[in-house]
C-alpha cells in the first residue's frame, strides 16, 4: 500500500465495497476506434484486451451477465455536442464505421447486450441502469477503456446507482500512463475497488462453485 493511500485511510477514505452476490460485467469502449491504434483515439491496449478476454470467459462460465458499451455519432457528431469541441477526434466515431465496432477479440455472443452511448458514463443517456436492475445485479464489474475517460465516469454512476464496482486492474487501460495511476488512486480512493484480476476470477469462481 502506498503511503499515500494510507494517509486516505486514516482519514477514512479508501474503504472497501466488496463483492456482492450477483455480478454482471461491462466492458467500456473496447472498439476498434480505441484498440486499433491507426485510430486518432486508439493506444497500446493489447494486454488490457487480453485480460478482458480471460475476465469474459469467467464471467460466462458462471452465467454472469456480460455488456459491452460503444460510442458513436452521426455524420457531424451533432450528438456529441460540447463533446466533440473539447476531443474533436471523437468525430471519426462515426455511426456504422468500423470505428465503433467492438474489438472481434472479445467475441461478444449474441445474448450480450451492446449499449450504445455518446457521452463518457455508460449510464449517461443509456438504458444501462435499467438493464442492470433487470439483472438484479448488486455487483458491477468494470473493464475497457480510458481509465481517465469512460471507465472512470462509468464507475463514478455506478456508485450512484447503488452498485458496488469493482475494477480488475488488468483489465483497463489509457493512452497516458501517468493518467491511467491517478484514475486508479482516485477510483480505490472515493468510488470503487481496484484489485487484481486474480482476485475477480477467483470471486466468479467461488459462485461457480456454489452452484
Amino acid at each position: 500500500m502506498s503511503a499515500e493511500l494510507e494517509r486516505y485511510r486514516d482519514k477514512g477514505l479508501a474503504g472497501g465495497v466488496g463483492f456482492g452476490s450477483k455480478p454482471a460485467v461491462l466492458v467500456v469502449d473496447l472498439i476498434l476506434g480505441f484498440t486499433d491504434g491507426s485510430s486518432p483515439l486508439g493506444s497500446d491496449l493489447e494486454a488490457v484486451v487480453a485480460a478482458t478476454g480471460r475476465l469474459l470467459e469467467a464471467a460466462r462460465r458462471v452465467s454472469a451477465p456480460v455488456l459491452f458499451t460503444t460510442t458513436a455519432y452521426d455524420a457531424g457528431g451533432a450528438e456529441a455536442g460540447v463533446f466533440l469541441a473539447k476531443v474533436p477526434s471523437l468525430a471519426v466515431l462515426e455511426r456504422g464505421s468500423r470505428w465503433v465496432e467492438l474489438d472481434a477479440r472479445l467475441g461478444r455472443r449474441s445474448d450480450e447486450v451492446l449499449v450504445e452511448k455518446q457521452y463518457a458514463s455508460a449510464f449517461f443517456g443509456t438504458p444501462l441502469a435499467s438493464l442492470l436492475t433487470v439483472a438484479r445485479a448488486d455487483t458491477l464489474i468494470v473493464a475497457g477503456a480510458t481509465t481517465s475517460g469512460c471507465v472512470r465516469a462509468t464507475v463514478v454512476d455506478g456508485l450512484q446507482h447503488g452498485l458496488r464496482v469493482i475494477v480488475p486492474e488488468e483489465c483497463v487501460g489509457d493512452r497516458s500512463a501517468e493518467a491511467h495511476r491517478a484514475n486508479l488512486f482516485d477510483i480505490e480512493g472515493k468510488y470503487g475497488d481496484v484489485v487484481p484480476l486474480a482476485a475477480v476470477l477467483d470471486y466468479l469462481g467461488e459462485l461457480g462453485g456454489q452452484g
